[in-house]
């Protein structure tokens, strides 16, 4: 038997692996608040079935609020194809209906049943060792951490077997319409796994931390590859590194487990956000200011190119004279030199600057490329 803490964060790795893959396609099918709304109308698939078989153990629970998780998507889809509304308002029209109308329910037909709103909203991970999966009279473990485990295999498994298909319907559904992959089909399918997944972690994690879940891990490996497959693996171990260091976080100023979680996963957020190798605020300023740097050099060359052989040539050419001709600033014109002669482009020629052929070669192909024409000060 492992010790308590250890269980804990266990069952919140495997919650957070089994939220992280489902989001990584909600994430590049623009659907990420889906997510949300699952999370919210499955009120009412729970409440249905208690009305039908008045038993709170009862698995037709998890049926009904699966079905109410796909019932959400279906709608949602059905608005869109209307053409008249967007994502954003479809959703916020559904969900909360739904939800309304599951809180109607329980006031009219399970007014009795008790409602821990700390529990719904934040969920209590702390909780997780006491509810115990036995068989035989074995202790098999936290049944939590059983039920996220197989959510999860059943994921992976269906993700190999669809990988194809689930990645051009992603992309491009239409195109995967024309050649007969039925994304609707398999859409469903893998949303009415996701709503299984979304409800079982739901009942573990409480509906902050499901929705951080789904949404952070996947947006963070979003930032970080371009390839779906690592997308994927790098989804899956994000959530897992969310749980983990939310649990130290928790642990270390004594504050709520699915609240540090949430907060971890926006901290690994912020952070590839920030320093991500390609998509990072600095890597993407630091490009923006390797563009600026190469247009000002091929502003450069095409000044010297368009005088090459004038008679303006000397005045036009002229270190001491370029700055006015370009309108740049005397130290910007100086490094901009600096860096074409580096590049090999121009040569200096007593108080004159010369093109190389590397440099003509440079100012014809910006001339056609027409990347010369922004201002540059």
């Amino acid at each position: 038997m492992l010790a308590p803490q250890v269980e804990i964060m266990l069952v919140a790795a495997l919650a957070g692996a089994a939220c992280a893959l489902p989001g990584a396609f909600l994430l590049l099918r623009r659907m990420v608040l889906i997510g949300d709304a699952i999370s919210h109308s499955i009120l009412l698939g729970i409440v249905a079935a208690f009305l039908i078989v008045r038993d709170l153990r009862s698995p037709l629970l998890l049926l009904g609020a699966a079905g109410a998780g796909v019932l959400t998507v279906g709608l949602v889809d059905a608005l869109l194809r209307s053409g008249r509304l967007k994502e954003d308002a479809a959703i916020g029209l559904v969900f909360p209906a739904m939800f309304s109308l599951g809180v109607v329910l329980i006031a009219r037909g399970a007014g009795s049943i008790h409602l821990d709103l700390d529990a719904v909203l934040l969920g209590e991970l702390a909780f997780a060792p006491f509810d115990r999966l036995t068989w035989g009279g074995w202790d098999l473990g936290p049944r939590g951490a059983w039920v996220m485990g197989t959510l999860l295999s059943l994921q992976v498994v269906f993700v190999l077997a669809f990988y194809k298909e689930l990645q051009l319907a992603a992309f491009d559904p239409d195109l995967a319409q024309v050649f007969g992959f039925r994304p609707a089909g398999l859409h469903y399918a893998w949303m009415a796994l996701t709503s299984l997944t979304v409800v079982a972690a739901f009942d573990v994690a409480g509906v902050v931390l499901v929705v951080a879940m789904l949404v952070a891990p996947s947006a963070t490996a979003y930032l970080l590859t371009d390839r779906l497959g690592r997308m994927l693996l790098g989804s899956i171990g994000l959530g897992v590194a969310m749980a983990m260091g939310g649990y130290g976080l928790a642990h270390a100023f004594d504050v709520s487990i699915a609240g540090a979680m949430a907060t971890t996963g926006g901290l690994l957020f912020a952070l590839a956000w920030i320093g991500g190798p390609r998509h990072g605020w600095i890597a993407r300023r630091r490009l923006a200011a390797q563009r600026r740097w190469r247009l000002a050099q091929q502003l450069l060359a095409v000044h010297l190119l368009s005088h090459e052989g004038t008679p303006a040539e000397a005045e036009e050419c002229a270190l001491a004279h370029l700055p006015t001709h370009l309108r740049w600033k005397p130290g910007f014109t100086a490094a901009v030199i600096r860096r074409a002669e580096e590049a090999g482009w121009v040569i200096r020629e007593g108080e004159c600057l010369r093109l190389t052929e590397a440099g003509r070669q440079a100012a014809r192909e910006a001339l056609v490329e027409g990347e010369w024409v922004f201002l540059l000060r």
